[in-house]
């Protein structure tokens, strides 16, 4: 969905991970604000707060957003820098900077997160992006302005919309071949597109002509249209298939359309120039970003109503929302010493070491349990700043010397933003 006029640029941003052996720990859902001020505003929807900002000081001006399937990385167009960034979501790194076509906007990632592609607004191409080299390998032209961009469920097509003024057309990629396959013919100036839950409609924005036309995947024909507000540009569905979302970015509203009869049913007062809508992952909640407000509205789909007001960076356009699994974590065991007492022993500075396995920082405030091999318990320590975990342990007799000395265990449990660990640590005779 390109912004226009686009506006200025200044520095960036954005960040993805995996989970580890534990007793699962439930992860995030997190909404990823694309801001054309600079930087990704990472909400956590538990708690609808900023949790943290991203920055890529190799982009400029994020535009869209989109997050893979599996909640292991996101992707963020820069429109300046000509540029795809890769973040880590687990942890909200920035992992790469992927140069692509001009003017990128649009971004979307292939069923099982294989490929994402890209719309190169200014040269009329569609980049793609293979997610096991983070390179492209493909580059399809499409024609004038694309934009918008979801790729079928089965994996086979990309639907592509063109910002043309006056009646335009969607192009559909072929992805075994990647070339155009075919286009269909939809309302004016057609900018945002999504696709139905079960894979049989595309619903395209007509900016234009303020509407939107659905389009059947296996006839790839339009086969119904639904008049919203003034201005449309971004679209949401929800995950049962009955209802879209549409932002009236002039009308500084929310349409919310009934896709089985294709009428809209009401509209929902939001911020100032809303253009992007994504829906959580149980479509309990909407969030829409509001460009001239620097904010993003979160609506109960329920009741159709906004219950609160997220600030965020400047100019918020793309948003992506998706479940984030804990970030692998890894901990590794040191070396203590044991003594003996007169009516059992003393183990001295069992410790551990705590850190994130993608970035290697240290992970403090957490509990780690030490054991003996035997499962017997020693004790209880929180990593410090470095990601230490220290104790010593009084023990008895009855565990015995052989056992003592077959080492120890260190576990952490993981919590939703790390996963759980273990290691084994050594113990010596002082």
């Amino acid at each position: 969905m390109r912004l226009r006029p686009l506006v200025t640029a200044v520095a960036v941003t954005a960040a993805l991970v995996v989970t580890p052996a534990s007793a699962a720990p439930a992860g995030r859902v997190l909404g990823y604000v694309a801001n054309n001020g600079g930087g990704v505003s990472v909400i956590d929807t538990a708690t609808n707060a900023v949790s943290q900002t991203i920055v890529d000081s190799g982009g400029s001006s994020p535009y869209m957003a989109a997050v893979a399937f599996d909640g292991t990385r996101g992707y963020v167009t820069n429109s300046v820098q000509n540029t795809l960034t890769v973040i880590d979501t687990p942890t909200n790194t920035v992992d790469k900077s992927i140069p692509v076509g001009s003017h990128p906007a649009g971004v979307a990632v292939a069923p099982g997160g294989g490929f994402v592609y890209v719309t190169n607004y200014a040269d009329g191409t569609v980049s793609v992006v293979d997610t096991a080299t983070l390179t492209v390998t493909a580059t399809v032209t499409v024609g004038q302005n694309p934009d918008g961009v979801v790729v079928t469920r089965d994996g086979t097509a990309v639907y592509v919309t063109h910002d043309v003024v006056g009646p335009s057309k969607v192009s559909v990629i072929d992805t075994t071949s990647n070339t155009v396959a075919g286009t269909i013919n939809v309302g004016s100036t057609p900018t945002a597109v999504a696709a139905s839950a079960d894979g049989t409609r595309m619903y395209v924005v007509n900016k234009g002509s303020d509407d939107i036309s659905a389009i059947d995947v296996a006839t790839r024909t339009v086969v119904g249209t639904a008049k919203v507000g003034f201005v449309p540009h971004g679209i949401a569905l929800s995950p049962n298939g009955t209802r879209a979302y549409v932002t009236n970015s002039e009308f500084d509203s929310v349409s919310v359309v009934d896709l089985t009869a294709m009428t809209e049913l009401q509209k929902i007062v939001v911020g100032d120039r809303p253009i992007s809508v994504a829906l959580t992952p149980d479509g309990a909640s909407a969030y829409v970003t509001n460009f001239n407000s620097n904010t993003v509205s979160i609506i109960d789909t329920a009741s159709n109503t906004v219950t609160g007001s997220i600030a965020v960076g400047q100019r918020p356009v793309g948003i992506a929302i998706n479940f984030v699994p804990p970030a692998a974590s890894k901990l590794v065991g040191g070396t203590a010493q044991l003594q003996l007492r007169l009516l059992g022993f003393t183990v001295r500075s069992l410790d551990a070491t705590l850190t994130d396995k993608h970035t290697g920082a240290p992970i403090a405030g957490q509990q780690v349990v030490f054991r003996t091999v035997k499962g017997n318990p020693l004790c209880t320590a929180t990593t410090n700043s470095s990601g230490k975990a220290t104790c010593d342990a009084n023990v008895s007799l009855l565990v015995g010397l052989s056992t003592l000395l077959q080492g120890f265990t260190a576990s952490y449990a993981g919590n939703n933003e790390h996963g759980g660990a273990s290691a084994h640590g050594y113990i010596t005779l002082l």
